[in-house]
């Protein structure tokens, strides 16, 4: 058993890290950049590129995050009447962050995926800020939950 849980609390965290650290990049780091680069289609083309291969990595952690979580719950504390208030928190807040990045992922970055197949720059661009407001918010959800996750058995 201790060997699973290792297992699951190792890809758990990896996980999280990828995700949120993906986040973080693109948005505080790659996106500040790309704004100083020449208007379409140089921006529209990076930014399919990039937000193509994170999301590889995020389809990945969307499903090893409830899938580990859930086994620690379950082995761990005997369900959720045994874990304490931070796994009841950071599940909450995880699945809010799932059901954000499947809206994103479903609505308008495949809006702006099939705009840049298209190479159709200008409707592609446009949906860049909506992509940009969605990954922000779920930064911050994923910040929160990663420091309630590595605190919360502390103080909740």
């Amino acid at each position: 058993m201790s060997v699973l849980y290792s297992i699951a609390v190792a890809l758990h965290a990896l996980s999280a890290v990828i995700w949120v650290g993906g986040m973080f990049f693109a948005h505080q780091v790659l996106r500040p950049y790309v704004s100083t680069m020449e208007p379409p289609p140089e921006r529209p083309k990076l930014w399919s590129k990039a937000l193509a291969k994170f999301f590889l990595w995020v389809w990945k952690a969307v499903v090893l995050l409830p899938a580990t979580g859930y086994f620690l719950i379950f082995s761990v504390y005997g369900g959720f009447a045994g874990a304490g208030l931070y796994v009841h928190i950071m599940n909450g807040i995880g699945t809010v962050m799932i059901i954000i990045f499947l809206y994103l992922f479903f609505g308008p970055y495949k809006r702006f995926k099939v705009a840049a197949e298209a190479e159709d720059w200008p409707a592609a661009s446009a949906l860049i800020p909506t992509i940009r407001r969605i990954v922000g918010t779920n930064l911050i959800l994923g910040l929160i939950t990663v420091a309630i996750g590595a605190s919360g058995r502390y103080w909740l």
